[in-house]
């Protein structure tokens, strides 16, 4: 068996989350269990409510299940304090938003930034990494500009370049074209293909879109708790 197959980005095992509402305790995962390899490229497509959201941030470390195991990038995240979470979410984790979440008073190089004052990188090194995450999302002419003056695309892309700066192990993106045209879209989701090809980055997208999830290199639906793997070329 090859290292690849044998050691998961991502790995859940047996996760339980649910929570409460008034006296009632609704049950979003019941033994919940997923392998990612390093490299994959995965959509999740599910009805509303299905937990995709939820999914992402026990990912990335924004939230706790309430039992199982949840290993990323090596580590058993669920064992972590918040401290410990948070510096280890700098290094190993890349998020990008539906609506971008940019901050409108900083242009988009300290946008692309704001990740590495949570380092030690020097200045130099952190301008140097920004000036390139900006040249790989082809923005190397827009480090001054602000959101204001970018389209919606423009954005997205600087949400992108700020989720690589730190050269994470995982991207996990939600809903990243839900509030952009078809043809903006098609250019993001191009973009995070160049990044999956070129960069080997492990990406993990949610979306409602079919057409968004094509650009993936395979569909999970997670329904009732459960994934199930789909073809959509079917």
């Amino acid at each position: 068996m090859s290292d690849t197959a044998a050691t998961p980005v991502v790995r859940l095992l047996n996760v339980c989350k649910g929570f409460t509402k008034g006296q009632e305790t609704i049950s979003i995962f019941d033994a919940l269990n997923l392998s990612i390899p390093p490299g994959d490229f995965v959509a999740i497509m599910g009805p509303s409510g299905s937990g995709k959201t939820t999914m992402l941030n026990l990912l990335g470390g924004l939230d706790r299940v309430d039992a199982g195991e949840i290993d990323v990038a090596g580590k058993r995240i669920d064992r972590l304090s918040e401290g410990e979470l948070a510096r280890w979410r700098s290094t190993h984790i890349g998020f990008v938003f539906q609506f971008y979440n940019l901050m409108p008073m900083l242009s988009a190089a300290q946008n692309v930034e704001l990740p590495l004052l949570l380092t030690a990188l020097r200045r130099a090194e952190r301008r140097t990494r920004v000036e390139a995450a900006l040249k790989i999302v082809n923005l190397a002419d827009r480090t001054k500009h602000y959101p204001r003056e970018m389209s919606g695309g423009q954005q997205q892309r600087v949400a992108i370049a700020r989720a690589i700066v730190s050269d994470p192990t995982l991207l996990l993106c939600d809903e990243p074209t839900g509030d952009l045209d078809r043809t903006t879209a098609d250019e993001i989701l191009h973009m995070l293909q160049i990044l999956n090809r070129d960069l080997n980055k492990t990406i993990i997208m949610v979306t409602h879109d079919p057409a968004a999830a094509k650009y993936a290199a395979r569909t999970l639906h997670l329904d009732k708790g459960h994934f199930v793997e789909k073809d959509l070329a079917a």
